[in-house]
């Protein structure tokens, strides 16, 4: 089956994509057995972990493009894609911009009960890391925090975290501070306004997490918010660096390179300035 997605701004310039085209075709080992090719199953994966629709819609939508998928397909592809789409992202758009962070936890629904999602931004509103945890007391504030501290470039450690007033944050910052995995020299501060921050940015993940209705699991719940939290990151711009065409496309493209799918880097560069120069002779 063949389908014409010319009338996506990512297909302009192919003639046409074959999603029945099996990915041992065209190599890679990401996509092996998959039915449809990596640059499909990519697609299906970014958009539903951007736009906040339900996987039916994603179907109809994909439909409408002649890629005929199931919605149970795409929950599998979102469940395998989404993690390892964090994963090989993060050192991208993991890049705080500010040493003064905002910490605060919601609510998130699994399996009829609330859990909570762990969140800090920048005082810009960065995404820097989150975690999700069934229980909130201070060994979770800790997990939370040590893996919001792991990895970070010594000009990238905080110089103040702000927090509410919630009594588990104290004695988790003083445990890592023990421990030499938060600097000493961090200031805890606990002032509700300056969280507004990351409240907002609580309510925009939220419009994504909302047509989901509820996780059955928290491996499930865990795997797709990681999908829409890199999105979201994405979206503000935090991989911009790495973003040559400075747009849809070429966020498209920093996903598809992720997973050695499309054009290499040099290559959409090299197509980049080739057209800003016919734009600049027109």
């Amino acid at each position: 089956m063949q389908a014409l997605l010319l009338d996506h701004p990512q297909a302009q310039g192919k003639a046409e994509v074959q999603p029945d085209r099996r990915r041992d075709d065209l190599g890679g080992s990401d996509f092996k057995g998959r039915h449809f090719e990596g640059e499909i199953v990519l697609w299906a994966v970014r958009w539903y972990c951007r736009y906040g629709i339900s996987y039916r819609d994603l179907e109809q939508m994909m439909a409408e493009r002649g890629v005929s998928v199931d919605h149970s397909t795409i929950y599998r592809w979102v469940q395998k894609y989404a993690p390892e789409i964090e994963k090989r992202l993060r050192w991208q758009w993991r890049c705080p911009r500010s040493t003064s962070w905002r910490v605060d936890e919601t609510y998130v629904r699994v399996g009829g009960k609330w859990t909570y999602l762990y969140r800090a931004v920048d005082k810009h509103g960065n995404t820097i890391d989150f975690y999700l945890s069934p229980t909130r007391n201070i060994a979770a504030a800790k997990r939370f925090l040590s893996k919001a501290l792991n990895g970070l470039k010594a000009w990238e450690t905080p110089t103040v975290i702000n927090t509410d007033k919630a009594p588990t944050y104290g004695p988790a910052l003083a445990e890592l501070k023990a421990e030499g995995k938060c600097p000493e020299n961090t200031e805890h501060r606990q002032v509700k306004y300056l969280n507004n921050v990351v409240e907002a940015d609580h309510g925009k993940l939220k419009q994504l997490i909302r047509p989901v209705r509820g996780f059955k699991t928290l491996k499930t719940a865990y795997a797709t918010i990681k999908g829409f939290e890199v999105m979201r990151a994405l979206r503000k711009g935090q991989a911009s660096s790495f973003n040559i065409t400075r747009d849809m496309r070429g966020e498209a493209h920093l996903v598809e390179r992720a997973f050695n799918v499309g054009p290499c880097v040099l290559a959409e560069a090299v197509q980049f300035i080739s057209q800003q120069l016919e734009l600049q002779d027109a």
